[in-house]
């Protein structure tokens, strides 16, 4: 495996980041997950374009998107595979131990880890937890991930793909690395991003392509939706066909199904919608 750190590809066994760099020591970084099939990355403008809203977000100097096309590229390039997980991750850079960020610059780091394709449904929990809405780096895709990893973890315990939380004020926000959708009386309806979750990118072309309606949701509305879907870079939209104990029938159901088809179409027909 060759990585790609800090302007030039290294062995995956000799890239090493500082033990000081902020994004370990603080989570004083954003990334983004991009799909890679057959070396070919799926909407890499928009990812980079949200790369550099969460780098504003935390303070960071824009990074540089020419370069970080280059890293995709060479990257890619260098580990062929049909179907990847590409990574990119710019962090605060070496900086003293404690939250104050230093001045030896940024580090960034491509690299790409190969998947397969996700089955079409899958099951979820819902989670105690919340998300702040109102918090300093909601809607950042910040490398501060410790919740995820542990509501995920519950997740896993329960046989399920998936965690769903709510916001501070009980509305249905998001999934720690998805935004949910839900059906209504059969039309399409997912959290709007003031309710703090993540501008997916998937989502962004769901809301466009299947033309899904932006609703504050009560949590609760998990109990009640004929259908519930979820988006991702590696999902694309994967049908959700159980919620804790409740069973969806048929998943797909019939919206899904064909927000599915019109996501897959659209996709294939322009690599960088």
């Amino acid at each position: 495996m060759r990585i790609w750190l800090d302007g030039a590809l290294r062995e995956g066994d000799g890239a090493r980041v500082s033990v000081f760099d902020h994004g370990l020591t603080v989570g004083d970084g954003v990334f983004e997950t991009l799909k890679a099939e057959h070396g070919q990355v799926f909407a890499l403008t928009r990812h980079l374009e949200r790369l550099t809203r969460s780098a504003r977000g935390l303070g960071l100097p824009d990074p540089d998107p020419e370069e970080v096309r280059e890293a995709c590229t060479a990257v890619l390039a260098a580990n062929p595979m049909p179907l990847g997980r590409l990574r990119i991750t710019y962090t605060g850079g070496v900086s003293p131990l404690g939250s104050d960020r230093g001045q030896e610059g940024t580090t960034l780091v491509v690299a790409v880890g190969e998947t397969t394709r996700r089955p079409d449904s899958t099951a979820v929990i819902t989670v105690p937890w919340v998300r702040n809405e109102r918090s300093a780096i909601a809607g950042l895709k910040s490398t501060s991930y410790a919740e995820n990893v542990v509501a995920l973890a519950e997740a896993h315990r329960a046989a399920a793909s998936e965690a769903l939380f709510a916001n501070t004020v009980g509305r249905l926000c998001e999934g720690t690395g998805s935004n949910v959708f839900v059906v209504l009386d059969g039309e399409l309806h997912t959290p709007p991003v003031t309710s703090g979750c993540l501008a997916g990118i998937t989502r962004a072309l769901v809301v466009e392509w299947a033309g899904a309606k932006e609703t504050e949701l009560p949590f609760d509305v998990l109990e009640q939706a004929e259908e519930v879907f979820l988006t991702s870079t590696l999902r694309d939209v994967q049908a959700v066909r159980r919620i804790d104990g409740r069973t969806l029938a048929d998943a797909p159901g019939p919206v899904t199904a064909e927000a599915m088809r019109i996501f897959d179409e659209r996709s294939a027909a322009d690599i960088d919608p």
